[in-house]
């Protein structure tokens, strides 16, 4: 590349912002190169890889996002390179957007596929990966010997462990894989871990209508409240209320009709 067209990178002890903006003036001068020369050239390789090694502080940057789930970040910053490469020949500078914003997503999104296809579920200490290694092989090896499947005992015989820790590995495999929440329970016969969540209430048709009928009461008079109340939730008959109160059963039972009246209206407005 000339020297001319290649803007100076900031030295190494600049701050963060004038590097950031010394790589993004790098990436479009780097871009507006490669448009100019035929892919598979070798100037088209060189200018790519010039991109690449540039363009590696944002991976990095996105990979510390995953600094929590305990895997070498090696291993991260590589499988979010290829996100980068992805995003660099995916490109088009003409579309105004500038690189960084367009490669993140690609990239955050090779990573999170990383870790869906590729990582244990569970974090399993090396010692015990190892061993389930080896579990896993003289399992294969007995089966084929013995045209079954082998028992604990007989595994653990040929590596020379006890049978807990056979059983500890095999357990540790199996965070290898999640097991979908619909799945059927293995050889228990029961329902999926969704369908044994929970149950379906029949109390929980009910909250919706206690609850409107608890705002439609404080509407009411308080004493029409209390005849309702010693009613309907006391199991009071009128006569009872009537003498409860004072007041004659008749006019027990026109307050009666009188709040229903006002609750069906009161509904209906604030229905």
């Amino acid at each position: 590349m000339p020297a001319s067209t290649a803007p100076q990178t900031a030295p190494e002890g600049a701050p963060a912002k004038s590097r950031g903006a010394d790589t993004r003036a790098l990436t479009q001068v780097l871009f507006a190169q490669l448009k100019e020369v035929p892919q598979g050239s070798p100037e088209h390789s060189r200018l790519r890889g010039a991109l690449i090694e540039a363009n590696l502080p944002l991976v990095r940057y996105a990979a510390a996002r995953f600094r929590s789930r305990n895997e070498p970040m090696e291993d991260v910053v590589q499988v979010g390179t290829i996100g980068l490469i992805n995003a660099i020949d995916r490109f088009d500078p003409d579309r105004g957007v500038q690189f960084p914003t367009f490669a993140m997503p690609t990239v955050v999104g090779e990573i999170k596929r990383y870790f869906r296809d590729n990582v244990r579920t569970v974090h399993v200490p090396r010692r015990l990966h190892e061993l389930w290694v080896q579990v896993n092989s003289a399992t294969e090896d007995l089966t084929t010997a013995f045209g079954r499947s082998p028992t604990t005992a007989e595994i653990a015989e040929r590596l020379r462990i006890t049978e807990e820790e056979v059983l500890t590995c095999i357990e540790a495999g199996r965070s290898y894989h999640a097991t979908s929440l619909e799945a059927a329970q293995e050889g228990d016969g029961m329902p999926g871990l969704l369908d044994r969540l929970g149950y379906e209430d029949p109390e929980l048709d009910g909250v919706e209508h206690r609850d409107l009928v608890r705002h439609l009461l404080v509407q009411l008079p308080e004493r029409e409240q209390r005849i309702l109340l010693l009613r309907y939730y006391n199991n009071l008959t009128q006569s009872q209320i009537s003498a409860e109160l004072g007041v004659s059963q008749m006019h027990v039972s026109r307050l009666l009709a009188r709040s229903f009246a006002r609750l069906r209206s009161a509904n209906r407005i604030d229905a």
